[in-house]
């Protein structure tokens, strides 16, 4: 069993940045691989970073080059820096783990966090 929290979530600036975190308490989360949703209000629930439990990381296209996802095994803790924010990434972020994937894709595993609401407006 794995439980979530994330935090780090906010009202910012278009071109801002926000870290989010996700503390992952439970067994073996060295193990996981871990990932980062977004779901904005109407819209279904997307994909936004994985890692895999070596490092290995993919993005959407949406995303790819302005947010980063990385990892801390020591503090059974992944991070999402989001930079350039735009005000289409408001939604509220879920960390997910337990998933699959090998770099090239992630698909989510049973364990989600409770989410944390990321507005970007002026």
């Amino acid at each position: 069993q794995v439980q979530l929290v994330e935090s780090g979530g906010g009202l910012v600036q278009p071109g801002g940045s926000l870290r989010l975190s996700c503390a992952a308490s439970g067994s073996s989360f060295s193990n996981n691989a871990m990932g980062w949703y977004r779901q904005a209000p109407g819209k279904q629930r997307e994909l936004v970073a994985a890692i895999t439990r070596r490092g290995t990381t993919n993005y959407p296209d949406s995303v790819k080059g302005r947010f980063a996802i990385s990892r801390d095994n020591a503090k059974n803790t992944v991070y999402l820096q989001m930079n350039s924010l735009k005000p289409e990434d408001t939604a509220v972020y879920y960390c997910n783990a337990g998933g699959r994937g090998d770099g090239s894709y992630y698909i989510a595993g049973p364990y989600w966090g409770q989410g944390t609401q990321v507005t970007v407006s002026s």
